[in-house]
C-alpha cells in the first residue's frame, strides 16, 4: 500500500485564468496516482487562518462525467491579497498545525509567496509554489500561469479599438496592467500591432511620441494609432509643468494612460484626436488561453511529484521548454523581473517601427 498524505492546495493574490487548471491538475494526479487525501483552503491565508478546508476529489470535480473546472475561469478556491498576514503569523501557524497537512501547495505571485515562504519557515512546513500572474514578472520562469491568457484578452481589445481609431482618425491610448514590469504590454503591444509601447523599463519622451505620430501620418499616410500603455510606466523625460505629476517620477493621479494623452493633446496644441481606454480587470477574467492549461497542468503534476520526492521550499519554474524546480528564496531574491531593454522582443519591435522610447 501507498502511504496516504494529505496535502492542501490555496490560490493566493490576484487572480487569473488557469488556477483552476492547477487545482484539477493536482487533485487528478494526488489522487489517481499516490492515492492521496487533497483539501482546498479557501481564500489562501484568511483560509489558513481559520482553518477552513474543502475535500477535493475526482469524482467531486466530475458532473456525469464533464469536469466543469474545464469551462471555469477564476479560482473555486478563492483569493485574497490585502491585510497584514505576517502579523497574525502566530495564529495561522497554529491553525496550521490543527489542519494535519502533509505538504502545501501554493500558487500565487511574488508577493503572496514571499509571504507564504516566510511563515513556512517559521512553521516548518513542508511547501511547494506554482507561479501565477498576469504580470509575468517572477523571476527565473519565462512563463507563469495567466500570463498568456491576458495578453490574449488584450490583443482581442487592440483588435476592436483599431477600428473605432481608423474609422475616427484617432489615437488610442490603452492602459494595460502589469504592475512595475512591462511584460504584459511589450507582448500585446506587438502581437496587437500597436504603433508606440510605453513600458517602466525604458525612458520616453510626449516629444518622441509626438513625432513618431507625426511620422505615420506624413511618411504612411496612417491618420489613426494605437498607443499601448503599462501602468507602472514612469513619467516622460520631458515632462514639465504637468498637474497631474506631485514629485518626479511618481505615477499621476490620472492613471499613466490618461496621463500620457493629455500630454499628447497638449505637445500637438490640440491638434490630435486622443481617446483613452482603461482595459482594468477585463484582463483578469475569461477562460484560460490553450498555453495557459497545459503550463497550469504541467505545473500542477510537477508540484504533486515533487511532494512525493520531498522536495520542499521549491517553486517550480518554466526554463527551455521544461519544468525546473527551484529554491523558492533564490527566485525571491530576483523578483520582481522586469522587461529586458535590450532583449530579443524590444528589438523585434522597433525593427517594425514601434516607438518604445528614446533610449536606443
Amino acid at each position: 500500500m501507498k502511504p496516504q498524505k494529505r496535502i492542501g492546495i490555496l490560490t493566493s493574490g490576484g487572480d487569473c485564468p488557469g488556477l483552476n487548471f492547477v487545482i484539477r491538475a493536482v487533485v487528478r494526479h494526488a489522487t489517481l496516482t499516490y492515492d492521496w487525501e487533497v483539501v482546498g483552503i479557501p481564500y489562501a491565508t484568511q483560509g489558513l487562518l481559520e482553518g477552513k478546508t474543502m475535500l477535493l476529489n475526482c469524482h467531486g470535480l466530475d458532473l456525469h462525467g464533464i469536469d466543469p473546472l474545464l469551462s471555469l475561469g477564476g479560482t473555486i478556491l478563492g483569493s485574497i491579497n490585502k491585510g497584514d498576514t505576517l502579523a497574525q503569523a502566530s495564529q495561522i501557524l497554529a491553525s496550521y498545525e490543527k489542519l494535519g497537512l502533509d505538504a502545501l501547495i501554493a500558487v500565487g505571485g511574488d508577493g503572496s509567496l514571499m509571504i507564504l515562504h516566510e511563515l513556512a519557515l517559521q512553521g516548518n512546513w513542508n511547501l511547494v509554489a506554482i507561479p501565477k500572474t498576469i504580470d509575468n514578472d517572477v523571476a527565473q520562469t519565462v512563463w507563469s500561469v495567466g500570463f498568456d491568457s491576458a495578453v490574449n484578452t488584450v490583443v482581442d481589445a487592440l483588435n476592436r479599438l483599431i477600428y473605432t481609431a481608423a474609422s475616427h482618425d484617432r489615437v488610442m491610448i490603452v492602459e494595460v496592467m502589469g504592475r512595475t514590469a512591462g511584460h504584459l504590454a511589450l507582448h500585446s503591444g506587438i502581437a496587437g500591432g500597436a504603433d508606440c509601447i510605453i513600458l517602466p523599463e525604458i525612458p520616453y519622451s510626449i516629444q518622441g511620441i509626438c513625432n513618431h505620430l507625426a511620422e505615420l501620418r506624413n511618411r504612411w499616410g496612417h491618420r489613426f494609432a494605437i498607443v499601448v500603455v503599462a501602468e507602472g510606466a514612469k513619467v516622460a523625460i520631458d515632462t514639465k509643468d504637468c498637474e497631474n505629476v506631485c514629485q518626479p517620477n511618481q505615477k499621476p493621479t490620472c492613471g499613466m494612460g490618461q496621463y500620457i494623452a493629455d500630454q499628447i493633446i497638449r505637445c500637438t496644441n490640440n491638434q490630435i484626436d486622443v481617446r483613452t481606454s482603461v482595459l482594468g480587470h477585463i484582463q483578469r477574467g475569461g477562460l484560460p488561453s490553450a498555453l495557459d492549461r497545459l503550463l497550469a497542468t504541467t505545473f500542477g503534476k510537477v508540484a504533486v511529484d515533487m511532494v512525493a520526492q520531498e522536495k520542499y521550499n521549491c517553486i517550480v519554474t518554466w526554463q527551455n521548454g521544461q519544468v525546473v524546480p527551484m529554491p523558492i528564496e533564490e527566485v525571491l531574491q530576483h523578483s520582481p523581473s522586469g522587461v529586458d531593454p535590450n532583449g530579443y522582443l524590444v528589438q523585434t519591435a522597433r525593427s517594425l517601427g514601434v516607438y518604445l522610447g528614446d533610449s536606443q
